[in-house]
């Protein structure tokens, strides 16, 4: 019996499939993935349809198996920890899908640029300008790989191979970064206290030596709450010789001190609450920023893009800053491994950043802080709910405790779905000592009308179960 055809897959035709085969000079596929160990191959038959010859009839295939999904479109979501619901400006859209962006991969002289070097310079630019530091990396994966290429780049700076770090930082961020940093880098945590989730500072001077190379904690942090004593963490981290790297979520700039303002030497971050719709896990693309100094920028392993003359006198342009120090110039000697990673979502960030303007952010920074606000005095008149539960000011991420109502986070969620609201993170496996606890998340995106239906929601939640 023949195999099936798929018309919507190239090459499938077996004649089409055996002249590349003569071509590359081979007589099966198989002897392509020969190297694969064999006990890693999937010996089975894959459960696929029979093949569509119509595409209508394949769209609704798909649309199907998608319309099985939840999304933030029929569902109130109240989910962050790392990817958060924020308004994307429909022009951000429009630009980035644009051909000279979409299409434009890595970009160099056979390509052409199309504009793509400047989008990028003036994304770090402004990206530089909110954290208050001028050099600025091409988009890294996410948060934890910039936090783990400013880590990197610390220790190649120092010579130190110990990194201390916030211990309530987010363990997904944490699990990537000591991933990095092995095997001859260690990465510590420091204590917190519990009550306000700030850092213990008596630890911090326990723990750093002449062998720590950095210092890393988030501001806001991974639960939500500002690290009031940022000045201090930097001090003590500099009084030891440590480098101190901040991160950061972008959207709180408007109405927090930058990194730079407050003693940081690395910010690090992610762009995905400028302009990048949520997408199953994404968008994602991290930032590291520092200062423009020699010791600095030649530990980037990343692509930097700067202003620079053209051959044509009188006349600039813009170019790859530094490009020997990269892995793509001098491959296995370069600083770091890089390869394709998020700038069209480095473009993203530029044009929605570009729209906000500093009243744009300062408006957006004032007016989620004061939905938190008022939706933890509606939680809190619901029987059984703590909240607050940190004694420190949070941004737009903030812990709901469950303890007193006899449920578990888990099983309140699950209720929640009834009501078409996602709620917020189960912490109990992360922060066990918060109990039974969850994440809320609040950004512009919510109406008062959303905040008073999930108290409401909550509370006959509560009393049901």
């Amino acid at each position: 019996m023949s195999k099936p055809v798929y018309p919507y897959i190239p090459n499938s035709v077996p004649e089409q499939k055996q002249r590349l085969l003569n071509e590359i000079g081979i007589d099966s596929v198989e002897e392509i993935f020969k190297e694969i160990p064999d006990h890693l191959r999937y010996k089975g038959e894959m459960k696929l349809p029979e093949p569509f010859l119509s595409e209508y009839e394949l769209r609704r295939h798909v649309e199907g198996i998608l319309n099985k999904n939840k999304s933030c479109k029929e569902y109130t979501n109240f989910l962050g920890a790392g990817t958060w619901q924020h308004y994307v400006p429909s022009v951000v859209d429009e630009i980035i899908t644009r051909d000279e962006f979409l299409t434009a991969y890595v970009v160099g002289d056979a390509q052409g640029d199309h504009g793509k070097w400047q989008a990028l310079f003036e994304s770090a630019s402004m990206i530089g300008e909110m954290t208050g530091f001028e050099a600025v990396n091409k988009p890294t994966y996410d948060w934890a790989n910039a936090i783990a290429i400013a880590c990197r780049m610390a220790a190649r700076m120092t010579g130190r191979r110990e990194i201390l770090v916030a211990g309530n930082m987010s363990p997904r961020r944490l699990s990537v970064v000591v991933n990095y940093c092995k095997p001859e880098i260690k990465v510590e945590k420091v204590k917190y206290d519990k009550d306000t989730g700030l850092m213990d500072l008596n630890d911090l001077k326990a723990k750093i030596s002449s062998n720590t190379a950095a210092v890393y904690f988030e501001n806001p942090s991974y639960l939500g709450f500002i690290e009031l004593q940022a000045e201090e963490i930097a001090k003590i981290a500099h009084d030891n010789g440590a480098e101190v790297i901040a991160g950061v979520d972008p959207s709180s700039l408007g109405v927090l001190a930058a990194p730079a303002d407050y003693g940081a030497d690395f910010a690090v971050g992610d762009y995905q609450p400028l302009g990048l719709h949520m997408q199953w896990g994404g968008g994602l693309a991290g930032f590291v920023c520092t200062r423009d100094e020699e010791k600095y920028v030649a530990e980037y392993p990343g692509l930097l893009y700067g202003i620079t003359t053209s051959v044509k006198e009188g006349e600039y342009s813009f170019g790859e800053v530094f490009y020997e120090r990269t892995s793509y110039a001098s491959r296995e000697k370069g600083k770091d491994f890089i390869g394709t990673t998020t700038a069209l979502w480095g473009i993203a960030a530029g044009v929605y950043m570009a729209l906000m303007g500093p009243q744009g952010f300062r408006d957006l920074g004032e007016g989620i802080m004061q939905r938190v606000k008022y939706t933890q005095g509606l939680l809190s008149n619901i029987k059984g709910v703590k909240v607050p539960v940190l004694k420190s000011p949070s941004f737009k991420e903030f812990i709901v405790n469950f303890d007193d109502t006899g449920m578990t986070v888990a099983q309140i969620n699950k209720a929640l779905l009834e009501h078409k609201i996602f709620g917020g993170l189960d912490l109990s496996q992360e922060f066990p000592e918060y109990g039974q606890s969850a994440l809320y998340c609040i950004t512009e995106v919510h109406t008062k009308e959303d905040l008073k239906k999930l108290a409401l929601a909550l509370d006959q939640v509560i009393k049901v179960l």
